[in-house]
């Protein structure tokens, strides 16, 4: 892995995208080298299974030609298990790449992995978050506390206009 930002700061725009090498559904693993000369989607959810990470996952998967004609990767990281990524694939008919961070140690990485509150309890938890990621590994864009509805086409958009 490399350097780890502090907690007060994440990747950004013009910044290096920060290496990893996670395991992926279907076995295998997947790193950021393993996308060495394609731009690269790399979102961040926190469950699979729960409503908001699978319509987005979802519109991500409905958008896939389109990613792939733009010569767009697609990767969808969570801190579940492969095994779980597996289910959520086969129940909703998805067709791109999962990977599992349980040691969080990439999602820390990226600032992603923050303090959340839900009726007034505070817990540790996945922001979501969309980085789109240049032929060269450099961030291009980042979407932080992402709304899900529209979000996939907005991405693709984007994805369009970077070289």
């Amino acid at each position: 892995m490399s350097k780890q930002p502090d907690a007060k700061t994440k990747p950004g725009p013009g910044g290096p995208a920060p290496a990893f090498a996670l395991p992926v559904d279907g076995g295998g693993s997947v790193s950021l080298q393993s996308f060495k000369g394609r731009k690269l989607v790399l979102y961040f959810y926190p469950k699979d299974d729960t409503s908001g990470c699978t319509k987005e996952a979802i519109d991500f998967n409905g958008l896939k030609a389109e990613f792939d004609k733009a010569g767009v990767a697609i990767l969808g990281v969570s801190p579940d298990a492969v095994a779980s990524h597996a289910k959520f694939k086969v129940k909703h008919g998805l067709d791109i790449a999962l990977a599992s961070d349980e040691t969080k140690a990439m999602l820390e990485a990226y600032g992603v992995w923050v303090e959340k509150s839900m009726y007034g309890r505070k817990y540790m938890g996945v922001e979501r978050t969309t980085l789109l990621i240049d032929r060269a590994g450099v961030i291009a864009k980042v979407w932080n506390k992402v709304k899900v509805p529209g979000h996939a086409e907005a991405v693709l958009a984007a994805a369009k206009e970077l070289a």
